[in-house]
């Protein structure tokens, strides 16, 4: 039993993470759809797929059908079907498919539809209003209004690029030219949804996504966009009610990879993983698309795919306050955040309006899909800055983000998106000494207080409170000798740190909280499972340790767990009064910090309570 307190603690965390992640259905598995596509190998003879597709078509009383030109070449035939026909079909004809997998269905984020949460605003026509004032940057009359442009210091960024000779595609509900992107280019694109050459918008989303990344800017009309000398690709994918196959979305991306894209943007999403995604995804980047999605809208520990998938750079969505909105994903899968508004202010560009007969107007919408097209037009300005490499555009992102220490739930992935410094980190190419520590210094690394506050767990307080719970048990040890067992450290361990470096994790589609929970030391453990900094103070105070001591006294071995757990909290309680005191119900002030320090002395004081009578005991 020399290590029984440890290992037991530890595997039944990880018991509890394992079983979660098995019985758990997963978002992979969670999709909605009500389609099957069947994509088989390429080597086959065509004789022999003629024949597969006919016994398909006999057997279950269905026409095997490509789902758009560009399938062909692919041979993707989608069918109607469900689960059960999905484990027919896999049964018959895995010898002659890659795979066979549902037809998920992906939507817009559900508050990112442009029926809701809309704000009309006049178009303000030229000849009706009086001049707009110029503005640092762009004198498009509305200018002002867009906080989320302003949020991300787009100015900064204008004064080395526009995103001039970028391609970015937009696939989406597709892009109509309103007045205000009329002066916008627009290169060749297609309509998945009705297979067509055309690729209008008959929702109002896609337009409203496209202006952000590239809205004419500086005419003295509307309103102005990020990367407004770059070229839209509009691809629809998503139908007038906002949802679109993964069959669609799958062959967009490999049509903007074989058109000339750099950038794509989805602000899209939903449940279900799917191959033949993940494919076009991985084509896509090696053919250097650097490739943007929304995380959702759902207020989950998770992003939807496809900003879940790897070589996509999922992006959460920022408030006017500058924290995370109500509604967006956090956790695995969120590379970044950016503006994406609230309501307390929302992300204002032009769009149509379709009950009105597709007129433009200038509406503002919320959502992780205003939020995506953000960092999509900000890679266009970094790809126009002369970094090509999509890996090396997503780093210059992340990396010139603005930092969040404070981020254990990961709300804000690297940070917030800051396009002044991610364009002149790709223009100045090579990070200088002198710009290593510029960095390192206004990211507060340099400064004490980081390692006080910051990060997913504060290393500093975390090191005292290991280290000063072992000289706590050496100078009772001294006065009152004991033998030294893992029981002890074990209780030392939990008491005051807990396994911490664990809080760092994030696995893809597994859950945090169990790594929580391992992470956390006892005193944490109130608040662990719901990701909160403040204390519980039933577990922040001399209750655990007086229910511990009452369980395992009788145990010759396991006592000692007690008492080093009494020992541990006792330096937890006393470095976060200090550190970081709060305290549900309490605060974060001088009460909070008198309650802390109290329980810490009474927990110090129960621990040397036990050991000399456990002296006494055994002298007599």
């Amino acid at each position: 039993m020399r290590r029984l307190i440890l290992t037991c603690l530890f595997v039944i965390g990880l018991c509890a993470a394992l079983f979660n992640f098995v019985n758990f259905q997963g978002l992979g598995a969670q999709g909605e759809f009500d389609t099957l596509l069947l994509d088989f190998r390429e080597d086959i003879p065509s004789t022999k797929l003629q024949q597969d597709l006919a016994k398909i078509s006999q057997q279950f009383n269905v026409t095997p059908k490509l789902d758009n030109k560009f399938s062909e070449k692919d041979n993707v035939y989608i069918i109607k079907g469900d689960k059960a026909r999905l484990g027919q079909l896999r049964s018959l004809f895995a010898k002659d498919t890659e795979f066979i997998e549902p037809n998920y269905i992906y939507k817009i984020p559900k508050q990112g539809q442009v029926a809701r949460l809309a704000e009309y605003l006049d178009p303000r026509p030229e000849e009706s209003k009086e001049p707009a004032p110029l503005l640092t940057g762009a004198n498009d009359p509305y200018y002002s209004k867009q906080w989320h442009l302003h949020n991300i210091n787009i100015e900064g960024a204008w004064k080395q690029t526009k995103g001039s000779g970028v391609t970015v595609a937009v696939i989406d509900t597709g892009v109509t030219q309103v007045r205000d992107l009329i002066e916008t280019q627009f290169v060749k694109g297609y309509d998945f949804v009705n297979d067509r050459e055309k690729a209008n918008d008959d929702n109002g989303h896609g337009t409203h996504v496209a202006g952000t990344i590239a809205q004419a800017t500086n005419n003295s009309w509307g309103v102005a966009g990020i990367a407004y000398e770059a070229s839209i690709m509009p691809l629809k994918v998503l139908s007038d009610y906002g949802g679109g196959t993964v069959a669609d979305i799958a062959e967009a991306i490999r049509f903007a990879a074989d058109n000339g894209a750099n950038v794509i943007n989805m602000s899209l999403g939903g449940g279900g993983e799917s191959q033949l995604m993940r494919e076009a995804i991985d084509y896509a980047h090696s053919k250097g698309v650097v490739i943007i999605a929304a995380a959702g809208n759902e207020d989950a520990n998770g992003a939807a795919y496809p900003a879940r998938y790897p070589h996509v750079i999922g992006v959460s969505a920022l408030g006017p306050d500058g924290e995370r909105a109500p509604y967006s994903n956090y956790g695995a899968g969120v590379d970044i955040s950016a503006p994406g508004g609230s309501d307390a202010g929302k992300v204002l560009q032009a769009t149509v309006d379709m009950d009105n007969k597709g007129e433009e107007v200038f509406l503002g919408l919320q959502g992780t899909s205003m939020a995506s097209p953000h960092v999509a037009g900000v890679a266009a300005l970094v790809r126009a800055s002369g970094v090509e490499n999509p890996d090396e555009i997503e780093n210059v992102l992340l990396g010139s983000a603005r930092a969040i220490h404070e981020d254990g739930l990961n709300y804000y992935g690297a940070g917030q998106l800051n396009a002044e410094a991610a364009v002149k980190q790709a223009t100045e190419g090579q990070i200088t000494f002198q710009d290593f520590w510029r960095w390192l210094r206004e990211n507060g690394y340099l400064n004490p207080r980081f390692w006080i506050d910051g990060g997913a767990y504060a290393l500093i307080p975390k090191l005292l409170m290991v280290v000063g719970s072992y000289l706590l048990a050496w100078f009772l040890r001294v006065y009152f000798p004991f033998s030294w067992s893992w029981s002890l450290s074990a209780g030392l361990l939990f008491g005051s740190s807990g396994l911490f470096p664990l809080k760092g994790l994030y696995i893809f589609d597994l859950p945090q909280w169990p790594f929580r929970v391992l992470g956390s030391s006892i005193p944490e453990l109130g608040n662990a499972i719901q990701g909160t900094d403040a204390f519980n103070p039933i577990f922040a105070s001399v209750l655990i340790p007086l229910g511990l001591v009452a369980l395992l006294l009788g145990h010759p071995k396991l006592k000692w767990f007690a008492i080093g757990s009494s020992i541990g909290i006792a330096t937890c309680l006393g470095v976060s009064s200090f550190s970081d005191p709060a305290v549900w119900g309490l605060g974060a002030g001088w009460i909070s910090r008198i309650f802390l320090l109290v329980n810490a002395v009474i927990c110090y004081g129960l621990a040397h309570f036990i050991v000399t009578n456990e002296e006494k005991t055994t002298q007599s």
